[in-house]
């Protein structure tokens, strides 16, 4: 007889799906120890449990097995025989099954691929007016990426469809969205991401009064202004779906005065989130204003909703690029997003990442 550690081993199946079969009633020992309680098998168990171990690894169910097993050593085979069609046609239908639905997802797949690469192939040739594109690249080239490991994030990305440009940067602790108007456009949405470095060369061609010829070539962009031309080619990543996280108007808002704001950050309180890294500053948002804090803890940012921890550096840069007098600061839960709006301009804002402090 073989002990279950020799059946085992000459079967494909471990000894704990042996114990399983046991209690299962789909392979019995032909004795078990009473004091020790091992199980022992007969010779001609061997090629039942072969069949078992072919059996369980095509996935038939555990009732088929059963009667397979049951009538494997009999003269009468037309049970197994058809058992085992039964169980292949399963397979197969389940194949052609499996088959269907990852056709279907790779036409899903194929269908946002041509779509987006539509949006970065496309050939479009418009007019916008200088103010205005300054204006909006001005307002968002700040948040832009720096880090080489996200390459996708390290220019501005240029939305175009109608009449309108949108430019929108992102560095995943802040986005800047800002609007241009365009003419000559057919409608058709058009996105391109403009390397940084072409953005800062573009810039100097906007410095008039009139209008600049924006043109997109497939992956080439290029910008004229009078006998003045930056070109270039675009990032080949596609630009997260900023849509999803644009700031709904829902929030507390205070308008501050950017001169006497700005100087109390620059010389005000600040802590340190962790060693090294960027100073904090914490805002207390109470009475249609906002305050500096200076002895503050986690539990009061986290706790008391009046209470935000922010990126100072951040935070200066958001209000230089608002380029105003006066901007609005709205306040949600002190996880959400700050948003920096223009008084004047809803289509151009900020977003800042709130930064948990620890103890």
């Amino acid at each position: 007889m073989r002990s279950i550690g020799e059946l085992a081993r000459d079967s494909g199946l471990g000894v704990s799906a042996l114990r399983f079969y046991d209690r299962a009633g789909v392979l019995v020992p032909a004795w078990v120890d009473p004091v020790s309680g091992y199980r022992w098998y007969e010779p001609e168990q061997l090629e039942e449990a072969r069949v078992l171990a072919r059996l369980r690894r095509t996935g038939m169910p555990l009732t088929d097995i059963r009667l397979v097993l049951a009538g494997w050593s009999g003269a009468d085979t037309d049970l197994v025989r058809e058992l085992l069609k039964a169980h292949l046609r399963r397979l197969e239908q389940g194949l052609s099954d499996a088959r269907g639905e990852f056709f279907a997802l790779r036409a899903l797949l194929d269908h946002r691929e041509n779509a987006m690469t539509s949006l970065r192939t496309a050939s479009v040739r418009l007019s916008v007016a200088a103010p205005e594109l300054a204006a909006a690249l001005d307002a968002v080239r700040f948040a832009a990426s720096t880090d080489p490991e996200l390459p996708m994030l390290g220019g501005v990305l240029f939305d175009i469809e109608g009449e309108s440009l949108r430019a929108v940067a992102t560095d995943r602790y802040r986005m800047a969205f800002a609007r241009a108007g365009v003419a000559g456009h057919d409608g058709g949405r058009v996105q391109v991401v403009v390397p940084t470095p072409l953005v800062d060369a573009m810039r100097p061609l906007l410095d008039g009064e009139g209008a600049v010829g924006l043109s997109v070539d497939g992956d080439r962009v290029t910008l004229e202004g009078g006998d003045r031309q930056a070109a270039g080619r675009c990032l080949d990543h596609d630009f997260p779906d900023y849509r999803r996280l644009l700031p709904r108007a829902d929030g507390r808002r205070t308008v501050v005065e950017v001169s006497a704001f700005r100087h109390a950050l620059e010389t005000g309180p600040v802590r340190s989130a962790e060693a090294g890294a960027a100073d904090l500053s914490v805002l207390r948002v109470e009475g249609g204003g906002v305050t500096l804090c200076a002895d503050v803890d986690e539990a009061d940012v986290h706790e008391n909703p009046n209470h935000v921890a922010v990126n100072r550096d951040f935070l200066l840069a958001a209000l230089a690029a608002g380029a105003r007098d006066r901007l609005v600061l709205e306040f949600g839960a002190p996880t959400a997003p700050i948003v920096i709006r223009r008084p004047d301009d809803e289509g151009a804002f900020s977003l800042l990442m709130p930064v948990r402090l620890e103890d």
